[in-house]
């Protein structure tokens, strides 16, 4: 949701821009009902401070900005910030967290720009070598990513150690692919690998908030715009989207590769099914004498 990336972005914006945040976020509803002129003598700025604000947080202009505010808005569901209270019982920890989960899943299926997907699945299909960046709990998706995409035929890796993957980074060539994840967009030591890949001329697939470091470095960027949140009893429901992004990159390169593809997946499947069976033999309770 675009008030998430706003937020999630205050620290990186201009004294000027901070200035019109807070009057977005102040009154939203006023800020898609009002014009450019009114904003900007309400936060008490230039017209084209609000515009550099708006194209700061992923917007190509005014407009666009008052368009995906009012979408966000529009699906925005009531009780989405349900907090887990220490006297919860279990059906109201199963109603929060659930429903918080879906909310973000509706958020991302909603915001999420096709376009920019497929710009990521043309570098992915044309790579010769995918890495994948995380620390962190995005390291564990960066792990789950390589899992999925080891059987593309496409020769994958997955780093969390920030020394590996800046050592591998540099050793990349045009051609090869990093999808580089991250929740907050603005870990130096994955800032430094990513600008060296860039450098050895690999393509970066970001997923990350917009409007951060991380994102303006990105080949392609897919935002996940979801508010930062440090309390241990909320669900970190940024990993579950950044989860489902790969997801949708794995199986979109899956398709791309065609039926023979297909047909050597399912051979793969069928491998792993016998080796349960094996396996199952093995502990079968023997049959009395």
């Amino acid at each position: 949701m675009l008030l998430d990336a706003i937020r999630n972005q205050m620290d990186a914006l201009s004294k000027s821009e901070r200035k019109v945040a807070m009057a977005v976020l102040d009154n939203p509803q006023l800020t898609i009902s009002e014009n450019i002129t009114a904003l900007a003598r309400t936060a008490q700025v230039s017209e084209p401070t609000v515009v550099r604000f708006c194209r700061a947080v992923g917007c190509d202009g005014w407009h666009e900005f008052k368009l995906k505010l009012a979408q966000g808005l529009a699906l925005a569901p009531s009780g989405r910030d349900e907090t887990p209270l220490q006297d919860d019982l279990a059906e109201d920890l199963v109603s929060k967290i659930c429903g918080r989960s879906v909310n973000t899943l509706l958020d991302l299926r909603n915001t999420l720009d096709p376009q920019a997907v497929q710009r990521a699945l043309d570098i992915l299909a044309a790579a010769a070598k995918i890495e994948f960046y995380g620390q962190g709990s995005s390291g564990l998706v960066a792990a789950d990513a390589q899992h999925k995409f080891f059987r593309s035929g496409v020769p994958t890796v997955a780093y969390s150690d920030p020394h590996i993957h800046a050592i591998s980074a540099a050793l990349l060539e045009a051609g090869d692919a990093v999808v580089a994840i991250s929740q907050r967009g603005g870990s130096t030591a994955l800032l430094h690998s990513v600008q060296l890949a860039r450098r050895a001329g690999a393509d970066v697939i970001v997923i990350a908030p917009s409007g951060t470091p991380l994102a303006a470095l990105a080949t392609v960027l897919l935002p996940v715009d979801l508010p930062v949140d440090t309390d241990p009893y909320r669900p970190i429901t940024a990993r579950l989207a950044h989860l489902v992004v790969i997801d949708i990159l794995a199986v979109g390169l899956a398709l791309r590769r065609g039926p023979d593809f297909r047909r050597r997946m399912e051979a793969a499947q069928k491998a792993l099914q016998r080796i349960d069976i094996q396996f199952d033999s093995y502990t079968e309770a023997p049959e009395p004498p």
